[in-house]
């Protein structure tokens, strides 16, 4: 198993059986797709490989709009591994790529750098200029370039979407144990713990305030949640505090607090992975 994000330099793929995108969340839609790509190569014996893009394409094309991503890019590479897909490309997203003809990104993409024995992807998969390439581009294309074509049925492809747009809301409304059924695991936060006012100290409870890995990291909403906590491979419970702080600072900007139970070790500048467990108030 193997992440590459050097496009310049990719190894020869046996027999490449590819599918592309963002998988954000890697939750079970998504899950069930990838172990069809999995499956499929291990029938041509051949490589399962999934090409991602970095920074999210949306970030680019819609630098205004905030993302809230499920997961960012490490943790998103450690899920998909996990469902036994080989490799993982993540191809940057550049404004030169964005502008790539949906002919020249079969061509000059998917064929040269991959040469793919067989294509998965869903029928609303879109590609290329002003996402001109589909399903149907690629059917066209097959006899040239030689490779297969496998349409992932609408059906995983639906249930897929529906369950990412229903975990945002879900986190968004603080449901944090709907988002864990849909996603088959607790929703986590990756971070660096940073120094704080350090006031919790004061009331006999220390809190560790927390800086996201990833500022485009969905937040859940405001509230008091029970946690587990990852520190250094090591996984203790404790409560973790999203808000504004009115009583502790002025800003408005939300904090990430977590208190660690029968913890009192200096973390400052680890980092830490929390886990959600439940909404407690």
């Amino acid at each position: 198993m193997a992440i590459f994000s050097d496009i310049d330099h990719l190894p020869i793929f046996k027999n490449a059986v590819i599918t592309i995108g963002t998988f954000d969340g890697v939750h079970k839609g998504h899950r069930t797709i990838l172990q069809e790509v999995v499956k499929h190569a291990q029938e041509v014996n051949g490589e399962s490989v999934l090409i991602t893009f970095e920074p999210h394409p949306r970030k680019l094309l819609f630098p205004e709009q905030h993302l809230g991503i499920l997961t960012p890019l490490e943790e998103k590479s450690k899920l998909i591994l996990e469902t036994g897909i080989q490799h993982i490309v993540v191809a940057p997203f550049t404004e030169a790529f964005s502008k790539l003809s949906a002919d020249d990104y079969i061509a000059h993409f998917l064929v040269k750098l991959f040469s793919p024995h067989t294509i998965i992807i869903g029928h609303d998969h879109h590609f290329g200029h002003d996402r001109r390439g589909n399903i149907d581009l690629l059917r066209k294309f097959e006899t040239k370039y030689h490779y297969k074509l496998k349409e992932i049925s609408a059906q995983l492809i639906d249930e897929a979407a529906v369950s990412s747009t229903k975990i945002r809301k879900a986190l968004e409304a603080g449901h944090v144990k709907e988002a864990a059924n849909m996603l088959g695991r607790n929703y986590s936060l990756g971070g660096t713990v940073v120094k704080g006012a350090q006031l919790g100290r004061t009331i006999g409870y220390p809190t560790a305030n927390v800086a996201p890995s990833d500022i485009e990291q969905l937040i859940p909403a405001i509230g008091i949640y029970a946690v587990q906590v990852v520190v250094n491979e090591s996984l203790y419970s404790g409560m973790l505090s999203i808000g504004h702080n009115p009583t502790v600072t002025e800003e408005k900007k939300i904090k990430i607090e977590v208190h660690i139970f029968d913890f009192n070790r200096d973390i400052y500048g680890h980092k830490i992975e929390i886990r959600l467990s439940a909404m407690v108030s």
